[in-house]
């Protein structure tokens, strides 16, 4: 063994509580956790994403119990827990989309793929889809 490798240090057990909660993860790393969370979001949610496509395509009357359902509520379910829910839904498919775009150029171009480009690009990815998440939201709630 060279002396390098005699010298480096060896970890074996990691402690959920204090070495987890100390790591500093980069902002890729969190695109990409992110960016699994956003998925599964999307596919736990699907059911009532087809729900509110049929709901409200289905006929007029529909239609209207679609609108209501966001303003008054459903059943026992307040009006503005159904909005978060697709506010939640709205953030998961923005971040997904952008996110899934930094990967297909990461991909088309990875000659030119940097850790300065992986940074500078996770951070545009986190800001775009949180910017584009309040602007469709504050749509959603009324504000404009």
């Amino acid at each position: 063994m060279t002396e390098l490798a005699k010298k480096r240090p060896e970890f074996r057990n990691i402690n959920a509580f204090k070495d987890l909660t100390t790591y500093r993860m980069a902002p890729a790393a969190w695109v990409s956790i992110l960016h699994r969370a956003s998925g599964a979001i999307m596919f736990l949610l699907l059911p009532f994403v087809i729900w509110m496509f049929d709901t409200s395509l289905s006929s007029e009357i529909s239609f209207g119990k679609f609108k209501a359902a966001f303003n008054a509520g459903l059943g026992f379910v307040p009006g503005w827990f159904i909005k978060l829910v697709v506010l939640a839904l709205i953030w998961a498919y923005m971040h997904h989309l952008i996110a899934g775009l930094r990967h297909l150029w990461m991909d088309v171009s990875h000659d030119a793929v940097t850790k300065e480009f992986g940074k500078t690009s996770a951070v545009f990815t986190l800001a775009v889809s949180i910017g584009l998440t309040l602007v469709l939201g504050a749509k959603l709630f009324g504000l404009y």
